[in-house]
């Protein structure tokens, strides 16, 4: 299993770039970098901007060029898994700074357990999935290039067109999901 980080969002709301801001005194990119590398030895940075992260990552991660910023986490998935070669990756965005590397060691200890057809394995909380902490098959591609092709850009739409594993988070865990987006949520 390879973890796939994207760093490629414009940061809006933020007002800055939310990589380089630190939670509790570390870089948010390198916060969950350090994550993933708990979880696996391959740890792929997904980014337009490889110089400006260069000096916040451990050796050993490795950065993919984004090609086609600007168009989502989904294209942005598709430009990752095109070029990691691995049966599963683990999907996070660089802005979860109160991920649980236990819960994810769980999550990835049962991907083994799933049957074949199973593309995709991604917490499920409040009716919705949360696709940038999930497990992604990489043979998912042949039904995420057609999906992207014929516009397609929403990550919740398209968990609904192939199989998923809803993964289990307990409520009192569920705050590893949770995600930096204004300056006051780094209060």
């Amino acid at each position: 299993m390879a973890v796939l980080i994207l760093a490629g969002g414009q940061s809006q709301r933020m007002g800055q770039d939310k990589a380089l801001l630190p939670w509790q005194g570390i870089p948010l990119l390198q916060r969950v970098g350090r994550v993933a590398a708990d979880c696996s030895d391959r740890v792929y940075i997904l980014t337009p901007w490889p110089d400006r992260y260069g000096h916040l990552c451990d050796p050993g991660w490795q950065f993919l060029l984004e090609t086609l910023p600007g168009q989502g986490p989904l294209v942005a998935l598709q430009q990752g898994l095109v070029q990691i070669d691995s049966d599963w990756v683990l999907l996070l965005a660089c802005d979860l700074p109160r991920l649980q590397p236990d819960v994810l060691q769980q999550w990835r200890s049962q991907l083994g357990d799933l049957p074949a057809e199973i593309l995709a394995a991604v917490p499920h909380l409040d009716d919705r999935w949360e696709p940038l902490c999930g497990f992604y098959r990489c043979q998912c591609l042949n039904l995420l290039k057609p999906f992207i092709a014929a516009g397609g850009r929403s990550f919740q739409t398209w968990l609904t067109q192939i199989p998923v594993q809803p993964l289990l988070l307990s409520p009192e865990r569920s705050q590893m999901l949770w995600n930096c987006n204004t300056p006051a949520d780094l209060v």
